[in-house]
């Protein structure tokens, strides 16, 4: 399946280039918002909560009460998984508040799923080389993405898997990487990095896999339906 992804900075929908790079920005967001409205799925990320440089908490909540979304960005606190809650998202995505000293921080993942619901807890692995990386892909963890994963499985209902390596690249992505993923749990996956074509979201659905889809939708490559033959 795919999910349409909506990143915001600086009031503004944006699309990335590894993170870093601004690519485009959308000049009209209520365009983007009716065409995602068919999907029974959206990623919202906060750019900004997630740098730790404001947040776009006003036009996240007006984004949830149009669409279903699923909303990710400086979650590192419960306070702040349940404001986001509260302002319409159906779940929150928490990364880097996952893991500290190198390893997952096993104590705030269970007190956020015990606070929330595990079924409203997306865990976020990120990954480098296949190693994952936090804090906005800058640190790296001596940690593999499917160590990450296991211990992270009793805490989430869901994991959300970004391949760094060709995120924003438009070059497509690494079936393989994202397969050993899903090997690794009984979670449900979604995938994320470099997804470009129908072809690599119909592989990765016979896998049970969804894909989240930014750059390839905004810039045309990717048509929001599937082509017919």
């Amino acid at each position: 399946m795919l999910i349409p992804s909506i990143d915001l900075q600086n009031g503004r929908i944006v699309q990335l280039v590894q993170g870093e790079k601004l690519a485009l920005e959308a000049t009209d967001p209520d365009v983007w918002v009716e065409r995602f409205s068919p999907f029974p799925r959206v990623q919202l990320i906060d750019l900004d909560a997630a740098m730790g440089k404001g947040d776009n908490a006003a036009f996240a909540t007006d984004i949830c009460r149009r669409l279903p979304c699923r909303v990710g960005g400086g979650i590192r606190s419960i306070e702040r998984a349940r404001a986001v809650l509260d302002g319409g998202a159906h779940a929150v995505i928490a990364s880097s508040a996952l893991f500290r000293d190198g390893k997952v921080d096993t104590a705030f993942a269970s007190s956020l799923a015990e606070a929330i619901g595990p079924e409203r807890v997306i865990a976020a692995v990120d990954s480098r080389g296949g190693q994952v990386v936090i804090h906005g892909w800058k640190t790296t963890l001596p940690l593999t993405t499917t160590e990450a994963v296991r211990a992270l499985e009793p805490f989430c209902s869901e994991f959300l898997y970004t391949h760094v390596d060709l995120e924003g690249l438009m070059q497509g992505t690494n079936i393989g990487a994202i397969l050993a993923v899903r090997r690794a749990t009984t979670r449900r996956v979604t995938a994320a990095g470099g997804i470009t074509t129908w072809a690599e979201i119909d592989a990765l659905h016979a896998e049970e896999v969804d894909a989240v889809v930014g750059m390839a939708v905004y810039t045309g490559q990717l048509p929001l339906q599937r082509p017919t033959a």
